[in-house]
């Protein structure tokens, strides 16, 4: 790039991938947390993911503070690194426990007792990479706080 141009991309990229992560995250985890937007809400969320999965409360507990934390984190970009791991770390599991076994597409067609694939997934599990990696960007509470 010729000296003294003006590059948008360092500013505006991190920027253009945190807030339909974060949203998609903040939405999610209020669904587990709050019960909102069709959630089930915390105490159902923890018997599910026990029942269904076989995952332990603690571990629900972390998932539910690295979905609406996480979200908010990378929304606001405040720990963003930090809130991009357990985001990461939450669609791992996703992968593992719940996707992997329907293939990698969505089931947009809605077939009855077809899951989900990994499509999606893998989509915000890469953003949430993106942010680890690269950090927030220009626009967020980290540069503020820790500079």
């Amino acid at each position: 790039m010729a000296k003294g141009s003006f590059d948008s991309t360092g500013l505006f990229a991190p920027l253009m991938v945190r807030i339909p992560l974060g949203l998609i995250f903040m939405a999610h985890g209020s669904q587990k947390l709050f019960g909102l937007f069709g959630g089930e809400g915390l105490t159902a969320t923890f018997k599910t993911f026990e029942l269904k999965m076989g995952i332990p409360p603690i571990f629900t507990l972390l998932a539910i503070i690295a979905e609406f934390g996480g979200g908010f984190g990378v929304l606001s970009g405040f720990l963003i690194r930090l809130s991009a791991a357990g985001i990461a770390s939450v669609m791992l599991v996703g992968i593992y426990k719940v996707h992997w076994a329907h293939g990698f597409f969505l089931n947009v067609a809605g077939v009855a007792g077809r899951g989900n694939g990994i499509e999606y997934d893998v989509a915000l599990l890469g953003m949430a990479l993106y942010l680890l990696i690269a950090g927030g960007g220009r626009w967020c509470l980290d540069r503020l706080v820790f500079r």
